[in-house]
C-alpha cells in the first residue's frame, strides 16, 4: 500500500519495521477526538476561504458519516496510526477532495490536539469520579462523628480519635488531587492546532477560531513549543501518581484493619475474594490491587520523564512514547478510584471493636499529661511523671484508668478523683475542641466545610 507521505520514496520499509513504527494498535483510542478536531480545522479552513463550500461540506459530512461507521476492524496497520487511517478511510467516502483536509496542517500539531482533546475528556472524568469517592467518604464519616478508635503514629497506638476525622484527612488528600487536576486543565486546555509541522504555515488560517471551535481556552504563541509540548502530560502522570499515592495509603490501612487481628473493618463480598485452597479465606484483593497498579503508575511518569528528558526541537518520534504510558494510567487510575469507591462504600465498620481497641492501650497518656498541666506542673516535667506511670502500668500488668488514685498520688500529689473522666477515650477525642482538632464538635464543622468543598 503507498504511503500517504510516500512520494519521495523508492521502496517500502520492511515488515518488521512497519510494524515497529506503527502506532495505530493504541492511538485508535484518539479516532472521536481526532475527527472533532479535524472537523474545527475544515471549518477553519472554509471561513478563512481556502477550502470552497462544496470542498467543506464533502469533507463535513464525510466526517460525520466517519463517527458512525468506525469499527476496531476499520484500520490497517499499513496506514500507521490513526491521522493517516482516517484519512485513508474519508478518501475510500468522499474521493480526493479529502486531501484537502490537510491544508495548513501536520500531523505534528495533529496529534499534540488530539492529545489535548483527549485529556480534556479524560480528566473531567476522573475529577467526576474523585467527587463521587468524596461523597461517599463524607457519607461513611457522618455516620461515625462519635465512633472512637485507636490514632497511630510510626503504626503504634497514639491517641484515641474519632473514625470520622480519620476518613475525613483522605477527604482533603482527594481534595486536593481535584485541584491538582483543575490547574491541569488550564494546560490542557490550549490549542496547538494551526502550529503545522514546526514552523507555521504560509495559509491565512485562523488559530483562535479553530481553538473557539474546540473549546479550547488559549492558543500556544510559539509553533515550536505547540507541537513538541508534553509538560500537561507529564503534570497529568504526576498528579495520577499521587492520586494512587493516595489511594494505596488508605488500601493499606483497609488491608491492616481488615485483619483477623485488628478486625476494624468488615469488606462486603463484592470486593473481596476467597482461596482456592483454604474455605475460610476472605481476601481484600481488590484493596491490594490498587496499591500493586501504584506502581505501575509510577513507572509510566519516570518513563516519560525520561523519555523527554534529551529531545531536542521541535518533534520527535520518540513523543510517540507518549499514549501508551498515558493511556495506561489513565485506564488504572479511573479505575482504581471507582472500585475503591465501591469498596468504601459498601465497607462496614466494627464500631465496638474500634471503641474496645481505645480501652485497651495508653493512648489516654497525652491526656494525663495534659490534666498535670493544668495543675501548674510544667509538660517537660508532666511528660517525664505520665511516663513513669506507663513504666509501672506495663510492669505490672494494668492500664492508666486500672491504677488507683493512691498510686496515682505517689507520682504526683496533685493528681485527684477528677482525672478519671478525662482518660475515658470517648471524653478524651470530644475535648479536642481545636480548629482541624478530633473532637466530635470539630469535626462535625469540618465535615459540613467538606460538604461545602463538594457543593461548590
Amino acid at each position: 500500500m503507498t504511503k500517504l507521505w510516500g512520494g519521495r520514496f523508492t521502496e517500502s520499509a520492511s515488515a518488521q519495521a512497519e510494524a515497529f513504527g506503527a502506532s495505530i494498535t493504541f492511538d485508535q483510542k484518539l479516532a472521536s477526538v481526532d475527527l472533532k478536531g479535524s472537523l474545527a480545522h475544515a471549518q477553519m479552513l472554509f471561513e478563512q476561504g481556502i477550502l470552497a463550500q462544496d470542498e467543506w461540506t464533502q469533507i463535513e459530512q464525510g466526517l460525520k458519516q466517519l463517527e458512525t461507521t468506525l469499527t476496531d476492524h476499520s484500520y490497517t496497520l499499513a496506514d500507521e496510526d490513526i491521522h493517516m487511517n482516517l484519512e485513508r478511510l474519508l478518501t475510500q467516502q468522499i474521493g480526493p477532495v479529502a486531501g484537502k483536509l490537510h491544508t495548513a496542517r501536520s500531523r505534528n500539531d495533529q496529534v499534540a490536539t488530539d492529545l489535548h482533546l483527549w485529556m480534556e475528556q479524560h480528566v473531567e472524568a476522573l475529577t467526576t469520579a474523585l467527587r463521587e469517592l468524596q461523597s461517599v467518604i463524607t457519607e461513611q464519616a457522618e455516620q461515625h462523628i462519635e465512633t472512637v478508635m485507636p490514632g497511630y503514629t510510626h503504626l503504634q497506638r497514639a491517641q484515641p480519635i474519632s473514625l470520622a476525622h480519620h476518613l475525613l484527612a483522605y477527604f482533603w488528600m482527594f481534595e486536593r488531587d481535584v485541584e491538582r487536576l483543575t490547574d491541569n486543565q488550564k494546560r490542557i486546555r490550549k490549542s496547538p492546532l494551526g502550529a503545522g509541522a514546526l514552523a507555521g504555515t504560509t495559509f491565512p488560517i485562523d488559530r483562535f477560531r479553530s481553538a473557539e471551535l474546540l473549546g479550547f481556552e488559549s492558543v500556544y504563541p510559539n509553533s515550536l513549543d505547540a507541537v513538541s509540548d508534553r509538560d500537561f502530560v507529564i503534570e497529568y502522570l504526576g498528579i495520577a501518581s499521587t492520586v494512587m499515592m493516595h489511594l494505596s495509603r488508605f488500601c493499606e490501612e483497609i488491608i491492616i484493619w481488615a485483619s483477623q487481628e485488628f478486625s476494624f473493618i468488615e469488606l462486603s463480598d463484592a470486593f473481596s475474594t476467597g482461596s482456592s485452597m483454604m474455605p475460610q479465606k476472605k481476601n481484600p484483593d481488590f484493596a491490594e490491587l490498587i496499591r500493586g497498579k501504584t506502581g505501575r503508575v509510577y513507572g509510566n511518569l519516570m518513563g516519560f520523564l525520561t523519555t523527554m528528558k534529551a529531545l531536542p526541537l521541535a518533534y520527535n518520534k520518540d513523543m510517540q512514547e507518549d499514549k501508551e504510558g498515558v493511556f495506561d494510567t489513565a485506564d488504572t487510575v479511573l479505575q482504581s478510584v471507582q472500585i475503591f469507591t465501591g469498596m468504601i462504600e459498601s465497607a462496614t465498620f466494627k464500631t465496638e471493636a474500634l471503641k474496645k481497641a481505645t480501652m485497651q492501650d495508653f493512648s489516654n497518656a497525652t491526656e494525663l499529661a495534659d490534666y498535670l498541666v493544668t495543675k501548674g506542673i510544667p509538660f517537660r516535667e508532666a511528660h517525664e511523671i505520665v511516663g513513669k506511670a506507663v513504666l509501672y502500668c506495663v510492669q505490672t500488668g494494668c492500664f492508666l484508668k486500672d491504677l488507683s488514685l493512691e498510686t496515682y498520688q505517689t507520682f504526683h500529689p496533685d493528681i485527684t478523683e477528677d482525672v478519671y473522666p478525662l482518660l475515658d477515650p470517648v471524653q478524651a477525642v470530644a475535648r479536642r475542641t481545636s480548629y482541624g482538632g478530633t473532637g466530635f464538635a470539630a469535626v462535625s464543622k469540618q465535615l459540613e466545610l467538606a460538604k461545602q468543598h463538594l457543593a461548590n
